[in-house]
């Protein structure tokens, strides 16, 4: 299938902002100018360096407590795609693993899969990881167990529903008069077939496990400080939106750009492999 040229152009420009943010996660420790933890307090709320009073020294500008918003920000990119790759790897393999059990062996199996799936949809996230926070505090692995938590359940269903479709297949029955085992088939012919729309999916999760990760750093029950992220930036700067709005813009900004760069190249992946899904 072929895409259209504006298609192409949007997609090659969400590629393009995707592969530059994971070069800067990778090498964050050599891109960002300064410790994105330590400040200067007599450096305080520099603004950018175009405006009256910047300095290229800081080309972003500085936050409350002296520290530089461009190695924040920096820092900050990892921080979030370190949380999407590790929640979307666990809930993904999970959910995948389960919704092909559930679609191909059916019965008890699949009823059990798709109630605990309907409970997943049902937690209140924010909540969840507030009393996740309280109770072990807050950390990478409880916002990651959050997170998880609560997109599992898509790939269950997705798998599930590719799955019913796929063991009606003659190179199922054939597996199954060749003695393959119900494991062997569910890895081997199953899984196969069903993973690029489950990449698909992946790649449309990234913003909202972003998103939702921001959420809850803005909330303070997202990674612990001092580590930088796009949301504790966010609320940070709330407090001083008149007269500092780069400390709050800028992370914001951040967040809307690599979101809309991976629905982007999201949408471009289901054009090329799901065609009749076109508007």
């Amino acid at each position: 299938m072929r895409l259209s040229t504006s298609a192409r152009i949007t997609s090659a420009i969400g590629l393009v902002i995707i592969l530059g943010l994971i070069v800067i996660a990778v090498f964050a420790d050599y891109l960002a100018p300064y410790d994105p933890v330590t400040g200067t307090l007599g450096d305080r709320l520099i603004p950018p360096f175009w405006q009256a009073g910047g300095s290229t020294a800081h080309l972003l500008g500085t936050d409350v407590l002296g520290r530089d918003t461009l190695s924040r920000l920096i820092y900050g990119a990892r921080s979030s795609l370190t949380v999407a790759v590790v929640a979307i790897l666990v809930a993904g393999s999970i959910g995948s693993l389960l919704g092909i059990a559930a679609g191909y062996l059916g019965g008890w199996v699949d009823a059990l899969v798709m109630r605990a799936a309907d409970l997943a949809f049902s937690f209140p996230t924010i909540l969840l990881a507030m009393v996740l926070a309280v109770v072990f505090g807050a950390s990478f692995f409880n916002i990651v167990v959050v997170i998880s938590l609560v997109l599992w359940a898509e790939y269950a269903r997705m798998a599930r529903g590719e799955s019913l479709k796929i063991k009606e297949m003659d190179y199922v029955a054939l597996a199954q008069v060749a003695g393959c085992s119900k494991v062997s088939i569910m890895l081997r012919h199953i899984l196969p077939n069903v993973a690029s729309s489950l990449i698909v999916l992946a790649t449309l999760q990234v913003g909202v496990v972003i998103i939702l990760e921001s959420s809850l750093s803005f909330l303070g029950v997202g990674l612990p400080p001092p580590t930088p992220t796009w949301g504790s930036m966010v609320a940070e700067g709330r407090s001083y939106v008149v007269s500092a709005w780069w400390l709050s813009l800028v992370p914001g900004a951040a967040i809307l750009v690599t979101v809309l760069s991976f629905n982007l190249l999201g949408d471009t992946l289901t054009e090329l492999i799901n065609p009749e899904r076109q508007s």
